[in-house]
């Protein structure tokens, strides 16, 4: 967080030139999507990329997230929302969720800002501009057992029904090689396609407090809507590779039946293009996300999803 004292006009001989941030190295550009790759991703909603992390960046992350659990912040949130994922040590052996690390771990926050990251993201969606949305540390323990650690189906628009995109998409980023044994995440391939069954509520918000038969059922209704099969891809993820998924493709995850946690960021992404809206609930009530509380407000008094205190520029293309 930048704090001013004196005149409020910045020293902007300080600042490096915006495109300065946003460089690939020549050995980066490897890692970058083809027109292939973007293709795949339009059809499928999901994609596994080559090496986008070296093993002391997952070293670094690894550290500052166990730094994170022993209580250390650079700062805190201004206001606590009411969904707010926020493990603490007594909730005890469950799957560990935190929500908004980017911010409250200047560590964490800088290696997840890597311009590579943002521009194969960008590549994917094809936009010329990654913003930051929203970053969520996980630690899924190796309890077979704990209830938690089953993701059921879901998707993440659903969440962000507050923002106009639809070119919204998420990096998971696991700290080692994530298999199937370890409960690495599942897609449903291609179901960012379907349409949604219209005169109901299909959302599947708060789905880790629902009965997962619920969520199951809801998919194979939306699939058979849609006249679709329900083609679920487990997808193992080399360690330092990066798991991208569209914001509508259903996805999720089984138990940790390895020895030891499965640890990861799921960092969720918006084009340059996105913005606040409102969004009813069935009931007329509007949808409420977590950012609405937290972030600065626009001239016009809404929540501006561009704040750059918590969804930082990831990565735009140079002019």
């Amino acid at each position: 967080m930048t704090t001013t004292t004196g005149s409020p006009t910045p020293d902007t001989t300080t600042i490096p030139a915006a495109d300065d941030r946003f460089v690939l190295g020549a050995h980066e550009t490897a890692a970058l999507p083809t027109a292939r790759d973007a293709l795949d991703y339009a059809e499928h909603g999901w994609f596994l990329s080559g090496r986008i992390f070296s093993d002391a960046e997952l070293d670094a992350l690894q550290e500052a997230a166990e730094r994170y659990y022993a209580g250390h912040r650079d700062r805190e949130l201004p206001v606590r929302p009411r969904h707010l994922a926020s493990w603490r040590p007594a909730d005890g052996p469950v799957q560990r969720h935190n929500d908004y690390v980017h911010y409250e771990s200047d560590a964490i926050g800088a290696l997840l800002r890597k311009p590579l990251l943002g521009a194969v993201a960008a590549g994917l969606a094809q936009v010329p501009e990654i913003r930051v949305f929203q970053a969520t540390l996980i630690h899924k323990p190796p309890v077979p057992e704990e209830p938690s650690n089953v993701v059921p189906w879901h998707f993440d628009k659903h969440y962000w029904q507050t923002s106009t995109s639809q070119r919204m998409l998420t990096a998971f980023i696991p700290f080692h090689d994530c298999t199937v044994e370890m409960g690495t995440i599942t897609m449903v391939d291609g179901s960012h396609r379907w349409e949604e069954r219209p005169g109901g509520d299909d959302s599947t918000r708060h789905f880790a407090a629902r009965d997962p038969r619920e969520l199951d059922q809801l998919l194979a209704a939306n699939a058979e809507f849609n006249g679709a099969e329900v083609r679920r891809v487990s997808v193992e993820i080399p360690r330092g590779a990066v798991s991208f998924h569209h914001c509508r493709t259903y996805h999720g995850s089984g138990p940790n039946l390895s020895d030891r946690p499965r640890r990861a960021v799921s960092l969720h992404l918006q084009d340059g293009a996105n913005r606040y809206r409102r969004y009813p609930k069935p009931d007329g009530t509007p949808v409420v996300y977590n950012h609405d509380e937290v972030v600065r407000r626009t001239a016009d008094g809404v929540p501006d999803y561009a704040d750059p205190e918590f969804c930082p520029v990831l990565w735009r293309e140079p002019r």
